[in-house]
């Protein structure tokens, strides 16, 4: 199978949108640098369920490739250390990657989606659950599946992420910064999957939102904060 092509792009204010419930600081501000981390991870990681818990799979990720010591650095692991117990369109259940929307529109569609089948999945249909964005900038080169390549339409199934999960093992063992792709749940829309911690840059928290989902009605999002 030929790989996507490549595109080096310039993405600035990207959205990608996380319940509130999770902490934006956490052990990975508070350590030095990744060096420290290793260390803490071995004195207490057998014995202290807080740091398993807060580190997650985070051996997923090769050290070289942790972020420590700088706000942030625990939201920026946090998703590829706690991955979607079944996985997700371009990851896996044992390492997870930063998805964003180009735009906030995008964003919303997305989580929108997703957290709404899970509560179909539990058998919710009244529900209000309050998000944080987070904003991010990147500018580097990641594989292409935009342009509408027929090729390309199994790693976009919108029911199916078995293609593209294949898809991005193969990329990601080959050294891919991840992919960028067009929105499935939004027209127009585009998103990127980022494999590697240290390219999601300038990540800062962009306002709260309120998701309210009803029996019979359509989801309605407001903001309720600002960052």
């Amino acid at each position: 199978m030929t790989a996507p092509p490549t595109a080096r792009i310039s993405w600035r204010d990207t959205a990608r949108l996380v319940p509130s419930r999770y902490p934006s600081a956490g052990l990975f501000d508070k350590v030095a640098s990744a060096d420290d981390l290793e260390l803490v991870i071995e004195l207490e990681a057998w014995t202290n369920d807080r740091v398993n818990t807060e580190v997650g799979l985070v051996h997923a990720v090769p050290p070289e490739e942790w972020i420590a010591g700088k706000p942030m650095s625990s939201v920026i692991m946090a998703a590829f250390c706690h991955p979607n117990p079944l996985g997700s369109r371009f990851s896996s259940p044992q390492r997870g990657a930063w998805y964003a929307g180009r735009h906030l529109d995008t964003a919303i569609a997305e989580s929108l989606f997703h957290r709404g089948r899970e509560l179909e999945e539990v058998g919710v249909t009244d529900a209000r659950m309050e998000m944080r964005l987070y904003r991010a900038d990147f500018r580097n080169t990641f594989h292409d599946l935009r342009g509408g390549d027929p090729s390309f339409a199994r790693f976009l199934d919108p029911d199916s992420y078995a293609a593209s999960q294949a898809l991005a093992a193969r990329l990601l063992a080959s050294g891919s910064n991840g992919l960028v792709y067009p929105c499935v749940r939004s027209a127009g829309g585009e998103c990127i999957a980022c494999f590697r911690p240290p390219l999601v840059a300038g990540v800062r928290t962009g306002g709260h939102y309120e998701f309210r989902w009803q029996a019979d009605a359509a989801p309605l999002v407001r903001r309720i904060a600002t960052g």
